[in-house]
């Protein structure tokens, strides 16, 4: 503990951000760093208190608290502090195959598990990650490492999303020979094309990866294992075979005229920005789908409803509508929601920071769903009915669940539709050509603790196998 008193005498600073209308004027990052010595104050606000909950990581009430990988948080805080930045280094990278990544999307579980945060503000844990990492690259202690001795073992890994990766990582470094396979023409699953560049800039996964390729690492782009290869080739090529393919199957919803022009799944929407903008330099009309002067209705209020909010705003949308099924979170914890169990209560992220900042109000609707899309002459959505929700009691289960309210319906201008419902599972195609089992959800069924499919010598990790979920709990697999 480099400062008992720390956390008295210096108050939560964080990285200043653009503002909301400076910043939609293009895709990147955004926010400004604190300088070397503020952050140093910030990491000697850690307590290293006796029960350090921040690097625990465990389900508390039904929502999982604390760092899924076990981060040595208090440990690295005080090495920061001290100035002892390589060990710093050391010490994070000992638990996390890619802070450069978490420390940009990760909604830092550990902060909201932080004894800090019990009677005042966290501890800045993901910005230290931050100076940590980026230091660590800057001063050449993030570099290439290649192992001194092959096994002779071949693994051939089956997406390069953050497990794919991490498995990658994790195995070349012991000296396997891995492969690693991804359908799209770029490396990085859902970091490259799921999250936008504001939120994770793409030279920051190339720059990881490039280091990879020269620890030995091999990647092979544009191929679809499972449709261009059969699975039968790379089970007699390879030792063994990492599923880390994601979950990739879409939620749909039901509602009259779906079958509409200008509705799309959010992944596909945010993936034909990002590809524009890679393929070349700028967005190039009728290489992604546009938003410009239109009314947009997104599905969904999480994270990635979030970024089809910063993303439509970004693409010049006349206006943002965003739906949330449920009902808005009270601004701070109930006494139902103690520390450290995760904080239900209401978040307002960059993208509805944006939308209120240019259209003068918070673009959520809560306890709201479609009913109803409606088309013009040529097939295209022009408006959506919506509908309120209410909680209701199951009378079989006794679960909660939102129903539609009788006369509630009002309709709205829609020529662009995202939803940004989350993901239902693993995709068949690929679970049917390795012949792997899966469980009631579609998610690949594995053997506890081993990871291992019913098919001898092929493993499951990440949301291919637990379903859609965060970054670090996809490392962590």
């Amino acid at each position: 503990m480099g400062k008992p008193t720390g956390f008295l005498e210096y108050e939560r600073e964080e990285a200043k951000a653009t503002s909301p209308k400076e910043r939609i004027k293009n895709f990147n990052e955004f926010h400004e760093p604190l300088s070397v010595d503020k952050q140093k104050c910030q990491a000697a606000r850690c307590m290293d208190c006796g029960v350090p909950f921040c690097q625990n990581g465990k389900v508390i009430a039904g929502m999982v608290s604390g760092c899924p990988l076990n981060n040595l948080i208090p440990e690295w805080n005080d090495l920061l502090y001290n100035g002892n930045m390589e060990q710093a280094y050391n010490r994070l990278h000992k638990t996390n195959n890619f802070p450069e990544f978490t420390s940009r999307v990760c909604p830092a579980l550990c902060e909201k598990a932080c004894t800090c945060g019990l009677n005042g503000d966290a501890v800045s844990v993901r910005a230290n990650e931050h100076l940590i990492i980026e230091n660590a690259y800057e001063k050449g202690y993030a570099g290439a490492k290649a192992p001194h001795v092959r096994t002779g073992k071949k693994v051939a890994v089956i997406g390069s999303g953050p497990s794919g990766l991490a498995v990658a990582d994790q195995l070349n470094k012991r000296g396997h020979s891995v492969t690693v396979y991804e359908r799209d023409d770029r490396i990085g699953g859902l970091l490259m094309y799921g999250i936008p560049n504001m939120k994770l800039e793409k030279h920051i996964i190339d720059r990881k990866v490039n280091i990879m390729k020269e620890e030995g690492v091999t990647f092979v782009t544009n191929t679809n294992v499972g449709k261009d290869v059969k699975a039968a080739d790379i089970l007699k090529k390879y030792d063994k075979v990492v599923l880390a393919c994601g979950s990739r199957h879409a939620r749909d919803i039901n509602a009259k005229g779906r079958d509409a022009k200008g509705i799309y799944f959010a992944v596909d929407f945010l993936m034909s920005t990002t590809k524009s903008l890679l393929d070349n330099g700028k967005l190039v009309d009728g290489t992604y789908v546009s938003a410009k002067d239109k009314d947009v209705v997104i599905i969904g209020g999480g994270d990635t409803g979030n970024d089809c909010v910063g993303t439509a705003i970004r693409l010049g949308a006349k206006s943002v509508t965003q739906l949330e099924m449920m009902p808005k979170p009270s601004k701070e914890r109930t006494k139902s929601n103690p520390w450290p169990q995760w904080p239900r209560t209401e978040k307002t992220d960059y993208g509805q920071e944006e939308a209120i900042a240019v259209f003068g109000k918070d673009p959520r609707m809560y306890q709201t769903t479609v009913k109803e899309f409606q088309k013009d002459k040529n097939g295209n959505v022009k408006k959506a009915v919506l509908v309120s929700l209410e909680p209701q009691k199951d009378k079989k289960t006794g679960r909660m669940q939102m129903v539609p309210v009788p006369g509630s319906e009002k309709v709205v201008d829609a020529n662009l539709v995202l939803i940004a419902a989350g993901f239902t599972g693993s995709q068949k195609y690929v679970t049917d050509a390795f012949g792997v089992s899966v469980d009631a959800r579609t998610n690949v069924a594995t053997k506890e603790e081993t990871y291992e499919t019913n098919v001898p010598g092929v493993f499951a990790a990440g949301d291919v196998r637990r379903g859609q979920s965060l970054v670090a709990w996809a490392i962590q697999e």
